[in-house]
């Protein structure tokens, strides 16, 4: 999974790059050929599948290779060496392609998820092992977000830019209503936050107020507050305590 926001960025790009070189319909069929072979594929052979020139399935084929759906090598299939150059030949790679409109995080819940399972203590049920997980998660990626940028000291409107970035590379589509205060009008957990609200968002906003707790923002803190078709979680300022500070603040 693609943890760090940057990471998770250039993936998101990677995989609308792919989806725009399979709109071509040979290339696309070509790349279901190769991929349904399960071996090295000549350019005479990807080209004899769809009946297209040698040549054209060659600049197709090179295209997916750009890609990272392919990748070429020189081979003589089946083993046997004969005299002269080997034909080139082509694989599929390892990638996966997902592209989701507006953007979904199922990965990163389903491996907070997995390490609730796996770290579960003798004195926490699930629930508690899923808050416990998603809050040290966000908490650690507020602390590498700090030592790459350095910030010094944030207070509130300092702090919401500086969360900014990971809010927008995890698809929570944040949104400055003031100086102080963040919207975020995703929810990258859709559909499944809907289906168990209490175990998702609570998950969520853990995962914020760590990242917050991380990042060392002051001023802000992550509240529940439920909107239809957007997460379930903003990004405000903290509550006053008793003699006038906020929590984050001492």
């Amino acid at each position: 999974m693609a943890s760090d926001p940057t990471e998770r960025a250039d993936t998101a790009d990677s995989a609308i790059d792919s989806v725009s070189v399979l709109s071509e319909d040979s290339r696309r069929r070509m790349f279901t050929f190769i991929r349904r072979a399960r071996r090295a594929v000549t350019r005479d052979e990807a080209a004899a599948s769809v009946g297209i020139s040698r040549k054209l399935a060659a600049f197709h084929l090179d295209k997916l290779v750009d890609a990272g759906l392919l990748r070429a090598r020189y081979e003589t299939p089946g083993g046997i060496r004969k005299v002269g150059r080997q034909p080139k030949v082509y694989e599929p790679t390892d990638a996966q392609i997902t592209v989701s409109i507006p953007d979904r995080c199922h990965e990163l819940l389903a491996d907070l998820l997995l390490d609730a399972v796996l770290t579960e203590g003798a004195d926490e049920n699930a629930t508690q092992a899923a808050m416990r997980t998603a809050e040290h998660r966000g908490l650690q990626l507020g602390e590498a977000a700090r030592d790459e940028t350095r910030p010094g000291r944030l207070g509130p409107e300092r702090g919401l830019t500086a969360c900014e970035r990971l809010l927008d590379q995890y698809g929570y589509e944040p949104v400055r209503e003031t100086p102080t205060q963040l919207r975020l009008r995703n929810c990258p957990f859709h559909p499944l936050a809907a289906k168990a609200p209490d175990l998702v968002c609570g998950m969520n906003h853990a995962f914020l107020s760590g990242y917050l707790h991380g990042l060392e923002v002051n001023g802000v803190q992550a509240v529940l507050t439920p909107e239809p078709g957007e997460c379930c979680v903003r990004l405000g300022p903290s509550e006053p305590d008793r003699d006038g500070e906020t929590a984050q603040d001492r």
